[in-house]
Formats: structure tokens, sequence, C-alpha cells
């Protein structure tokens, strides 16, 4: 597992000094990079099929980052293969009305995983202390009170039966211009291109520090952070497909046992 880019418990975090251009897991070359990268796609289709097939365990992943970075591509690239009956992905976009009118985590709740599945949130409960705070709609007192219950909330997950895995994936601002000005110039990228995009990210400096203090007080031993660096994508995909295969080993998981005298049943 690439212990290198989890987040310790209790660690200071200043993403402005974490190498969002790493490709260190590129070093034997891109051709070998992406023939390791299929091998653990194969990997994680066998690992869910048998983890939704014992329906004992529940996996929750958090994937957060600035626009650009990758969390739809991602998902598409990572999940490729597995059985969608058993993975699901939640978007948390601006709340409703309704939502406002309940606690922040209210929402997201109903959305986490049940035994079997694999629920990926594009974007999160996070939200919650990062846009919010960068826009000064609540205060530190309330950022620092999130952080606390966002803490127990995940541990009630956890003591329920889920692994939670958080991944910030982490573009530089030079990477995200080239991104954003490809979407502007791509005519089957223009669905993509938000002017609202260009106001997050006059923000950046705002939302480097909100992240790295969120992330800081937020990676668990038993909810982790780990930020990846996401200029290259294939590097992006690499961490994530192996930290996501290599959590799923550490589950022996096993098929559920055939009903007594299966063997001998006649099919006619």
């Amino acid at each position: 597992m690439p212990k290198q880019y989890r987040v310790k418990s209790g660690a200071r975090l200043d993403l402005n000094k974490v190498d969002a251009g790493d490709k260190s897991l590129l070093k034997g070359g891109k051709t070998k990079a992406k023939v390791t990268l299929e091998s653990l796609r194969a990997k994680l289709e066998s690992l869910q099929s048998v983890f939704y097939a014992s329906g004992k365990h529940k996996l929750l992943i958090v994937l957060q980052a600035m626009d650009t970075a990758g969390k739809d591509s991602t998902i598409r690239m990572v999940f490729d293969g597995m059985n969608p009956q058993g993975v699901k992905v939640a978007n948390f976009k601006a709340p409703t009305a309704e939502e406002l009118a309940h606690d922040f985590l209210w929402r997201v709740h109903t959305k986490t995983p049940a035994n079997g599945e694999i629920v990926i949130f594009n974007r999160s409960h996070y939200e919650d202390v990062l846009i919010t705070r960068v826009n000064g709609w609540i205060d530190t007192p309330t950022v620092e009170a999130r952080y606390r219950a966002i803490i127990d909330f995940e541990q009630l997950l956890v003591d329920n039966g889920t692994t939670i895995l958080k991944f910030y994936l982490h573009i530089s601002k030079d990477e995200q211009k080239q991104r954003l000005i490809e979407r502007q110039q791509d005519p089957t990228k223009h669905w993509k291109f938000n002017p609202a995009d260009l106001k997050t990210r006059a923000q950046w400096d705002d939302y480097m520090t909100a992240y790295s203090q969120a992330i800081a007080a937020t990676s668990t031993e038993i909810a982790p952070w780990y930020v990846v660096p996401a200029n290259s994508k294939l590097q992006r995909n690499l961490i994530v497909s192996t930290v996501i295969c290599d959590t799923l080993e550490r589950m022996k998981l096993t098929y559920p046992k055939p009903l007594p005298g299966i063997a001998k049943i006649e099919v006619v």
C-alpha cells in the first residue's frame, strides 16, 4: 500500500507543500504502469464479486477535490467492470431547503452503504466544512464543532461494520488552469465548463487552507485520508486502486457457504 500518501492521525498538513505532480509510481514507464492498473482493475473486480456475495461488509469511499481534479474519471476508471448491483455513487450538491432545515449530516446518513455495498461519495459531508467556511457562511467554532461531529459520525459507521477510505485528489493550480482551458476549447467538454468554477479558482488559497485543516483534523486511524497526487491521471488511478485493493484483501473475503447437499441435487 502506498503509505506515504496516507495522512497520519494528528499530523499537520500543508497542501501547498505536497507535490501534486508526483509520478513516483510511473518510474518503470507508462506502459508498465498501465499494465499494473489493468491488473489491479481485474483484481478489484474479483474482490468486489466476493464482497457483494458475502454480504457481510460495507465500504464507504469519499472523494474530494478541487474542480477538474478527476473525481468522475476516477470513478469510471477504478470501478470499471464491477457489479453495478453492489456499487453506488452518491453526489452531494447544494443542499435543498428541507436538508438545510436539518443538521448537516442528516442528508448523508441515508446514502451510506448497506451490507455488501461499496458506496462512493462524489463530494461529501466535507463540503460543509469547506465551501461553507471559505465563503464565511459558518464561523470557526462551528467549523471545529463540525469536525468533531464528522469524527463521531464516521466512528458510528465503523462501529456498525463500515470501512471508510477518504481520498483528496490533489492537483496544482497550474494543472487546473490547463484543464479548464481544455474544457473551454473542446466542444465535447463544454458541458463540463461552468463559469462559477472560476470564482472557486479565485479562492484557491482559501480552499487549500480549508482542505489542509479539514483533512488534518479528521484523518483518523479508523477513517484515514489519503492525499493523492493527481496531476497525472495514471498516478492518481494507481494509488486509489492500490489502496482499495489492499483494503479489500485485508478483509479475507470468502463466498457464502453453499447449502448442505447442494452437490447431490439433480438438475433436470
